[in-house]
Parts: C-alpha cells; sequence; structure tokens
C-alpha cells in the first residue's frame, strides 16, 4: 500500500516536469523582441549643430594670434551686450576657446524639455576642464533655432604640464559634455503613420526575417494586418485613433520573433590585423601550407690602411651581408563545418592574426571558404 501511495504522489510531479519541458520546448530559440529588430518609420532624431564660446578656462584656452575666429566671436557678442571696444584693440584672450556644440533632437520632443549636448574645440584650446558655454542657439538641416545651450562643461579627463615642458594627461580633454544643457525652442512635427497604416523598417535588409515580423503580428491582430512591402519594409494597418494606435505599437513592439540566419560573413580589418567571423562560416576540406619569409641585411664597417711609406690614405667601406630565411612549414588539413571547428582549424595552422590576411583570401580564391569576405 505505501508503494502505490508513493508512485501516486510521484505522478504529479512527473506531468508537471513534462508539461514545463513541453512549454520550454515551445518557446521560439534565440527570440528578439521587434523593437530590437525594426523602427517605425518617421519616428527618429534630428541632428542640431551650434557654434558657441566657452569661458573660464584657467589659462587653457585658445591662441588668440592662431585662432582669430575667437576674438571676432567675442567682440561681436560684446558689441550685442553693450560693450563696445575701441577699433584696433588686441585682445590677448587665455581663458576663452571657440567650440562646436552637437546634440539631437529626440523624436516627439517638446519645447521646454532638456536635451544632452556634447562640446568639441575646434580651436588650439589644451583643455575645455572647468569651462561653461555660453548660450548657444543650435540650428537644423534647415536653418531653424530648436534649442538653446549654456550650462558648465563636464570633461571626463585631466592634464598638468610643466614650465621646463614635461606634461601628462588623462584621457581627452578637447572635448566635454553638459547633461540636459540645452533646452529644446521648437518641436519636430512628426506624422505617426498616413492613411491608416504605420510602417516598420527593419534594421537590417532580410527575407526571412521580415516574413516572421508578418507571421507575428498578424498571428496576433489578425490576417492582413501586415503586410511586407519590400525585404526591409512592412505595411501595418493601425486604428485611427492617437490613443488606440501608441497602445496598438506597444504590443507590436512587445511581439517575440526569432531573426533569420545571418549570412556567413569573414570581415577583415588590414590596417589593425583583426580577423571577425560569424557563427555562419564554415571551412572546406583544404590543405594550407604555411611559412614565414624573412630577409635579414647587416652592414659592417671596414676600414682599409695604406702600406707604409705610401701616399694612400686610410678609406672606409661597408660590407653588406644579405641572409634569407624561411620557416618550415608542412602541409596542413584544415576543415570545419561550424564556428568551433574552424578557430580550432585556424589555430593548427599556426599562424598569426596578420597572416590570417592573406590565408583567408587564398581560401576565398580556392572556394573552400563558405562565407562573403569584407576588407575594413
Amino acid at each position: 500500500m505505501p508503494h502505490h501511495s508513493r508512485l501516486s504522489a510521484a505522478v504529479p510531479r512527473l506531468m508537471a516536469a513534462a508539461l514545463i519541458a513541453a512549454m520550454l520546448m515551445a518557446l521560439p530559440a534565440h527570440a528578439e523582441r521587434i523593437k530590437d529588430l525594426a523602427s517605425v518609420q518617421g519616428v527618429r532624431a534630428n541632428p542640431l549643430l551650434g557654434y558657441g564660446l566657452v569661458v573660464g578656462l584657467d589659462g587653457s584656452g585658445d591662441q588668440t594670434t592662431q585662432t582669430p575666429f575667437t576674438v571676432q566671436s567675442l567682440t561681436s557678442m560684446l558689441s550685442q551686450l553693450g560693450v563696445n571696444l575701441p577699433p584696433g584693440t588686441t585682445l590677448q584672450l587665455k581663458n576663452v576657446a571657440a567650440v562646436m556644440i552637437t546634440a539631437a533632437l529626440p523624436a516627439f520632443a517638446k519645447p521646454g524639455q532638456a536635451i544632452d549636448v556634447t562640446v568639441s574645440s575646434m580651436g588650439n584650446a589644451k583643455s575645455l576642464r572647468g569651462g561653461t558655454l555660453l548660450m548657444t542657439p543650435l540650428k537644423g538641416a534647415d536653418g531653424q533655432v530648436y534649442a538653446m545651450a549654456q550650462g558648465n562643461v563636464l570633461v571626463g579627463g585631466v592634464g598638468a604640464s610643466s614650465a621646463g615642458g614635461s606634461s601628462v594627461q588623462i584621457n581627452h580633454l578637447a572635448v566635454g559634455r553638459i547633461s540636459g544643457g540645452a533646452t529644446v525652442e521648437r518641436a519636430v512635427p512628426t506624422v505617426l503613420g498616413q492613411d491608416g497604416y504605420i510602417h516598420l523598417d527593419l534594421n537590417t535588409t532580410d527575407f526571412t526575417t521580415t516574413r516572421r515580423v508578418v507571421e507575428a503580428v498578424n498571428k496576433a491582430f489578425g490576417d492582413g494586418t501586415a503586410t511586407a512591402l519590400d525585404g526591409r519594409v512592412i505595411q501595418v494597418a493601425a486604428p485611427p485613433e492617437p490613443d488606440q494606435r501608441i497602445a496598438f505599437l506597444s504590443r507590436i513592439e512587445s511581439l517575440d520573433v526569432r531573426p533569420g540566419d545571418s549570412m556567413a560573413k569573414v570581415i577583415l580589418n588590414a590596417r589593425t590585423g583583426s580577423v571577425i567571423m560569424n557563427q555562419a562560416v564554415s571551412v572546406e576540406t583544404c590543405a594550407v601550407a604555411h611559412g614565414n619569409l624573412s630577409v635579414v641585411i647587416t652592414s659592417e664597417p671596414v676600414i682599409s690602411q695604406p702600406g707604409p711609406f705610401s701616399s694612400g690614405q686610410t678609406v672606409q667601406a661597408n660590407r653588406e651581408q644579405i641572409e634569407i630565411r624561411q620557416d618550415k612549414g608542412g602541409l596542413t588539413m584544415v576543415r570545419g563545418v561550424n564556428l568551433a571547428e574552424v578557430v580550432k582549424a585556424l589555430n593548427s595552422i599556426g599562424a598569426t592574426p596578420q597572416d590570417l590576411l592573406a590565408i583567408l583570401q587564398a581560401m576565398k580564391a580556392a572556394g573552400a571558404l563558405r562565407a562573403e569576405l569584407e576588407i575594413i
């Protein structure tokens, strides 16, 4: 009797474990939200740009003899404040620097909201640390003023120098940031869909991912809600009311979609010798022989002395020796059907990352590398 009771008590636990396993198997592998795969067409940030002055520097500002625009800007600003300098006045400024201000105006930003700005020196100022940006208008591509920037500049570095020329510097001192340093003065009208439709733009062109996004939206809201226009743009029928449309987009962004497998690609950086490959890269069976070739040239001075009681002169000549060295390298079988095997096979060659640039190019030319080769 106790044996049957233990068996009956174990059955529910086994059924619960089987149910959990079935639920886990039903979940899509490596699923991502549509929010991470696509963006709503028309909802984007707009770049802003401005020119201004940073004051209050501790002698690390622009050298006015080499940056005349700093003096012109300061003179123009003082005249607007009612300070008129006599003609021919020479200003020796050490605490002022001319800067460019950049910012991004977010979508749906309204007047009165604060945005971050980046302040970058455009002259020969040594540091912007401790400076204050004076009121600067920030303009868009259409020339209209969309924000006003002002505030204390925060520089994430430090530096010091001595009169003897010795100096030390940590991080970059010519660029700073002001959190909430600009106030929005003009809003950019953003149209969230037209004619009852909104458009989703995928971050990358992929027909498989596009199809799966359409299927996920139609499964959640009904057939015909989403239609693929091409490999990147999806047209979605949206509710007419703004409040309903926002709730509709919120539900779409939360849908999980498993993106399509990326194309096999190997990226080579010829400047740094970096080699990056994704998981889809494979290598067909091939044989690779790798050996380093080096040429060593040495020059040794040789003194030629004339004979005694002769009218000759001492002559210095150079004796050069040229030696060619080549490391022995036998043929190595290389094959890999997944990324781990490819890495193991390439490591077996014993080549440096710089040598892999030439080896991978040769393997691609021979048809053994099953991936797109991109050189940056």
